[in-house]
C-alpha cells in the first residue's frame, strides 16, 4: 500500500528546472532513500512535499489526496513531518519546552502561559520521546546550550510529537560525529520496527545502503534510477552522475 505518490512533479526557479517531471512512490512502513549529487533537487522536492514551495506542475497524493498548494501547517496537520539539513530548534527554550511546542503547534498559546503548566498526558508523552532518544537527562537544559548532535536529535524527536504518518528526514546524519551517526541509524531502525514510514535524503552512502529498502536517485532535477542499494550502486547513470565516468 502506498502512502505517498508523486506524479510528474516539476519546480522551476526562473530558467532553472530544479525538479523535472519526477515520479516517486513511498510505500507504507518502508524506509525510502533519496540520493543524488549536490544541486540535484532533493531538498527542493522535500520543500514541495511540505508546502514550502508550490510545485509548478504535477501531483502529490498523500493518502490519495492531492496536497499541491496546501500550506505547510495544513500539510503537517494531514500527517507529514520533516527535519531540515541544519537543525531547527528554539535555542532559548528548554528541550522540554521545544517538545511541547511541537505538539499540535501550540506556539503562541504556550508563550502566553505564565506558569507553562500542561496536563500530565502531554508531559508523559514528552518524557517518553526524550527517553526514547536518550535526551531525558537534558530535559531542562536550553536547546542552544547542548551539542549540535543533540540539537539534531531534539529536532528529530520534536517531529514525532504529533504522531505523523510520514516522516521526511533531510540529511539526518550531516554534521555529527560517527557515534551520533550510529545512534541516529539505530533510532531510525527502532521507528521502522514500530511501523513508521520514512523518506530520507542522505549523502552518507553507508547510512543509505544500511537503512533504505529502496532508493531513488536524482541528477539535475531528473530521476535517473530507482531500485535496491545493490541495483543503484551498479547503475551506469548513477556512476556517471557521481564520478563523471
Amino acid at each position: 500500500m502506498s502512502v505517498l505518490k508523486i506524479h510528474g512533479l516539476t519546480k522551476s526557479f526562473g530558467g532553472l528546472i530544479a525538479v523535472d517531471e519526477v515520479d516517486i512512490t513511498v510505500k507504507q512502513g518502508e524506509i525510502l532513500g533519496l540520493i543524488g549529487p549536490n544541486g540535484s533537487g532533493k531538498t527542493t522536492l522535500f520543500n514541495c512535499l511540505t508546502g514550502l514551495y508550490e510545485a509548478d506542475k504535477g501531483k502529490i497524493l498523500f493518502k490519495n489526496e492531492d496536497i499541491v498548494g496546501f500550506s505547510p501547517y495544513k500539510i503537517a496537520q494531514k500527517g507529514i513531518a520533516r527535519t531540515f539539513q541544519l537543525a531547527r530548534v528554539f535555542r532559548d527554550l528548554t528541550l522540554f519546552e521545544n517538545m511541547v511546542l511541537a505538539q499540535n503547534h501550540l506556539g503562541e498559546k504556550f508563550l502566553r502561559t505564565p506558569t507553562k503548566c500542561f496536563d500530565q498526558p502531554l508531559c508523559d508523552l514528552v518524557d517518553y520521546w526524550l527517553e526514547f532518544v536518550g535526551l531525558s537527562r537534558l530535559r531542562n537544559e536550553l536547546a542552544g546550550e547542548v551539542s549540535y548532535g543533540q540539537q539534531k536529535l531534539l529536532e528529530f524527536t520534536m517531529i514525532l510529537m504529533p504522531d505523523p504518518e510520514l516522516i521526511l528526514l533531510d540529511e539526518p546524519t550531516s554534521g555529527v560525529n560517527p557515534v551520533m551517526i550510529n545512534k541516529i541509524m539505530s533510532l531510525i531502525r527502532k521507528l521502522h520496527d514500530q511501523g513508521r514510514t520514512m523518506f530520507i535524503i542522505e549523502h552518507n552512502m553507508k547510512v543509505v545502503m544500511n537503512l533504505c529498502e529502496r532508493i531513488y536517485v536524482l541528477d539535475h532535477g531528473k530521476k535517473i534510477c530507482e531500485g535496491t542499494g545493490a541495483e543503484v550502486q551498479r547503475d551506469g547513470k548513477v556512476i556517471e552522475a557521481y564520478f563523471g565516468y
